[in-house]
């Protein structure tokens, strides 16, 4: 739950700044709340993982009608379970994820700061929603790629644990990238980064956003590598924008200051 009083524990010191105790205690709460989020959220996949792998299978069995999965261990169909009832939990708990990294991350911002709170926490969800949507939508096609290239004597059988894996991460992987731009304007917010240095480091981004979806893609195709990638680079130039226009309206707001005291 999102609490506007949830003051960063600088605000108790005496001047201002937090020890590296209290830097380690703000710390420790915060994956305290991010730790008890995951797992509550772990219990609601555990408990839709039925209903849920029938969703997930939609795109196997546009490509191989007839296809199925078959389990080669005695506890492989537990351990998926378990497995894919992390992934929901993560994705569930992504609110309380994204709230608490926000405050641990921006603990100086002052109070006509905060409003960029709300936005902050929808576009983020928004975000991931987008993402996860994206891989989704993408496994199909990468799908295809993967049995087309392996030769038409290829039979498809997956196990449980390769397929729903391999989805599950990857919704989850396109996701987390998908923050990417949230990740960059709090940075700005927070000082820590200025929008004329993303700016300045545009070519190095390129490279390391392919070498980043060219990792976190399970499946290691071009498509869902590409897919991964391209929004990532609309969203650094983005982000760039948005820091520009936030910089100028604090320029403007300083500016305003000393007229507003008179």
């Amino acid at each position: 739950m999102i609490d506007e009083t949830d003051a960063p524990l600088a605000a108790h010191s005496a001047d201002g700044r937090m020890t590296i105790w209290e830097h380690l205690a703000e710390l420790r709460s915060r994956l305290i709340k991010c730790t008890i989020a995951v797992v509550a959220g772990m219990v609601f996949g555990f408990w839709v993982y039925p209903y849920l792998t029938e969703i997930l299978l939609v795109p196997f069995k546009e490509l191989v009608p007839d296809g199925t999965l078959i389990v080669t261990d005695p506890i492989e169909g537990f351990a998926i379970r378990l497995k894919i009832a992390a992934y929901v939990g993560i994705a569930v708990a992504m609110p309380v994820l994204l709230w608490q990294i926000w405050r641990f991350v921006t603990p100086g911002l002052y109070a006509h700061e905060k409003r960029y709170a709300v936005p902050f926490l929808i576009s983020a969800i928004a975000l991931f929603v987008f993402g996860a949507s994206i891989a989704y939508y993408t496994l199909n096609p990468a799908l295809e790629f993967l049995i087309n290239i392996a030769g038409i004597e290829v039979e498809p059988f997956y196990t449980p644990d390769n397929y729903f894996s391999l989805i599950a991460y990857m919704m989850l992987a396109f996701g987390i990238g998908f923050e990417f731009p949230v990740l960059l304007v709090a940075l700005q917010i927070a000082g820590v980064l200025t929008p004329k240095r993303l700016l300045g480091w545009w070519r190095q981004a390129v490279v390391l956003i392919v070498i980043f979806a060219a990792v976190i893609t399970p499946s290691g195709d071009p498509i869902s590598m590409m897919a991964l990638a391209t929004p990532m680079f609309v969203f650094y130039g983005l982000a760039i924008v948005i820091g520009f226009v936030i910089q100028r309206g604090k320029r403007a707001k300083r500016a305003a200051e000393p007229d507003a005291s008179v």
